[in-house]
């Protein structure tokens, strides 16, 4: 088997952002929906797989860290689980938990998640917060978030909700 690695950052790779900002957008009579972007560090660190089952099912076990710059001013740490074959399809999931400043307000949230690679390429991504995971002035918080890479940096574009208090 590839080092799982390998499929995640063939998850991340992808055209790179702009500087980060924050872009509020919305229609007459609906919910405000901004958009923040900067750029992140991340380390993976391979755990052993703590069960039988998981070693049998050649699952890959990885603790996540987090810096996020930009809109965003904050630090995650989390879990992943991942399966990749020799022809680099495979599979992730993970949850990460954000605790910082989002455009000035501050509070943690939970993130998941999922992706499907199939011969390398990346299908069904979706990384999302997890429903009533907000804290503090985050706790209404609900959005998604993209992520890329390019030249081995990270970004990251996250759309999301935050109505008024």
């Amino acid at each position: 088997m590839k080092s799982s690695i390998s499929l995640i950052l063939g998850l991340i790779a992808g055209a790179s952002l702009s500087a980060a900002t924050a872009i509020p957008s919305s229609n007459a009579g609906e919910v405000t929906t901004m958009h923040a972007n900067g750029s992140f560090d991340v380390t993976l660190e391979t755990r052993e797989p703590d069960n039988a089952q998981a070693r049998t099912a050649n699952i890959v076990r990885m603790s996540i860290e987090k810096k996020y710059r930009g809109a965003l001013e904050a630090s995650s740490s989390g879990e992943m689980l991942a399966t990749q074959d020799d022809r680099e399809s495979g599979t992730y999931v993970a949850i990460e938990r954000v605790t910082g400043s989002l455009q000035g307000h501050t509070g943690s949230f939970t993130l998941v998640h999922s992706a499907v690679m199939r011969r390398g390429v990346p299908e069904a991504w979706s990384v999302s917060v997890v429903p009533d995971s907000g804290t503090d002035q985050l706790t209404e918080l609900s959005g998604t978030m993209t992520i890329t890479a390019k030249d081995g940096d990270h970004f990251y574009d996250f759309e999301y909700v935050l109505p008024e208090s």
